[in-house]
C-alpha cells in the first residue's frame, strides 16, 4: 500500500462533539472525507455486499430498514433507517456494547461529501484511556480503504490492509490521525495534556509503536 500517509490521513476531517441519548451521556466521533466520485457510487460501494469486502470486510444479513447485519470477525447490530441514496443509520453492537453509526452523503463540486458519527455512551475510564481515537482510527483506517478502492477500483488486499499499521506508514497515518482526534477532543472541552497521552494510548493499541 503506497501512499503519503500524513497526506492520506489530512483528507479526513474529525469532530468531537458531546451528546446524550435516552438521558445517558455520550460522545461522537464525526468523521468527514471528500471522495472522487458520484453520490450513486460511493453509495453502492457502501452499502453493496458484493463491493463492501474489497475495501472494508464482509457484511452479512437483512440489509434493509429493521433488518440485521453482521461484519465479519467484527460488530453486527441493526439497520435502522435507509434513504437511498442519501444516509443511512445502524446499531453497532460489539462486545456487549450497543453504539449507533450515521453515514451521509452529499455531493459536492470535486465528488462527493462522506460524514460519518458515531455516538456511544462514555465509559469515563475507557475514554480517560484511550480517547476519541479508539473508535476514531478504526474509521480512519476504514475510510482510507475505501479512498483506495474508490481510487483505483481494485480491491485492498485485506492481508496487507490487516498488516499495514504496524508498518512505517502506517504508523505515520495512524500517529497523525490520533493527534487529529486528540485535537478535536481538546476542541469538545478535554484537558489537553490527557488528551495527547490518551491517543499516544491509541497508537500504541492500534500499532504496538510506544515512542
Amino acid at each position: 500500500m503506497r501512499l503519503d500517509p500524513v497526506g492520506a490521513a489530512g483528507l479526513v476531517s474529525r469532530q468531537v462533539r458531546t451528546g446524550s441519548r435516552d438521558g445517558v451521556a455520550t460522545r461522537i466521533v464525526v468523521a468527514r472525507r471528500t471522495y472522487a466520485t458520484d453520490q450513486a457510487d460511493l453509495w453502492d460501494a457502501i452499502t453493496n455486499p458484493e463491493r463492501l469486502p474489497r475495501w472494508f470486510s464482509p457484511v452479512s444479513g437483512e440489509l434493509q430498514p429493521g433488518g440485521r447485519y453482521q461484519v465479519e470477525g467484527n460488530a453486527g447490530g441493526t439497520v435502522e433507517q435507509c434513504d437511498a441514496p442519501h444516509s443511512f443509520a445502524i446499531t453497532w453492537e460489539f462486545a456487549g456494547q450497543v453504539s449507533w453509526v450515521r453515514v451521509t452523503l452529499s455531493p459536492t463540486a470535486d465528488g462527493t461529501a462522506l460524514e460519518l458519527a458515531h455516538e456511544a455512551p462514555v465509559d469515563p475510564d475507557f475514554w480517560a484511556q484511550y480517547g476519541p481515537g479508539a473508535t476514531g482510527v478504526g474509521w480512519d483506517l476504514g475510510l482510507l480503504g475505501l479512498g483506495l478502492h474508490i481510487d483505483t477500483q481494485v480491491p485492498v488486499d485485506p492481508v496487507e490492509a490487516a498488516n499495514w499499521a504496524v508498518t512505517a506508514p502506517g504508523i505515520a497515518f495512524v500517529q497523525h490521525a490520533a493527534t487529529g482526534w486528540a485535537d478535536s477532543a481538546v476542541a469538545d472541552g478535554d484537558e489537553s495534556v490527557a488528551a495527547r497521552e490518551a491517543a499516544e494510548r491509541t497508537v500504541a493499541f492500534y500499532t504496538g509503536y510506544d515512542g
